[in-house]
């Protein structure tokens, strides 16, 4: 079932999620509802927090829309190494909707984490997949994508979302 996407200024999307402990029927669910709600949305890459489960699962697929789907699962994803070269890839994130900004990140990164039969894998990534992979991995920390670009550009953007909400008359989330 396709969930809310929590939208900045919503305080849960600065927890830190915790380790998934055992993946069983409910983490399966929550992948289920997950791959649905980012692909409804529609976007290329969902960490549990932004919709209000503060566990540490990613999915994505980064398949174009002519493609066939291409879904991944990233339980308890974890940075093993970065490269020293940096890349700039413009990002945006379904909690910050209509919003992008050039962000520079490494351009090469390897990731552990575990699979939904809770095999462990590692990756090595570049390209759209390394800054998707960090993004997402940044979600499950409490970090956002303006968290690197410049404060004036990120007071900006955090002064809008705030507005908007105020004027949707919806209450910000404590």
């Amino acid at each position: 079932m396709a969930r809310e996407i929590l939208i900045l200024p919503d305080k849960r999307l600065r927890q830190v999620s915790k380790p998934v402990a055992k993946i069983d029927s409910a983490t399966r669910k929550l992948v289920e509802d997950m791959f649905e709600t980012m692909y409804e949305a529609p976007g290329i890459g969902l960490a549990a927090i932004q919709i209000g489960e503060p566990v540490r699962v990613v999915t994505m697929d980064l398949a174009k829309k002519d493609e066939p789907k291409q879904p991944r699962v990233f339980i308890n994803p974890e940075l093993v190494s970065m490269s020293e070269t940096r890349n700039v890839h413009e990002e945006g994130c379904l909690s910050i909707p209509e919003y992008y900004e050039e962000v520079e990140r490494p351009a090469e990164v390897k990731v552990k984490y575990l699979d939904l039969d809770g095999k462990e894998q590692e990756i090595e990534a570049n390209g759209l997949l390394a800054t998707c992979l960090q993004h997402e991995i940044d979600h499950l920390n409490g970090v956002l994508f303006i968290d690197h670009i410049s404060k004036l550009k990120r007071d900006r953007v955090v002064k809008k979302f705030t507005k908007q909400l105020k004027q949707s008359g919806k209450r910000a989330a404590e």
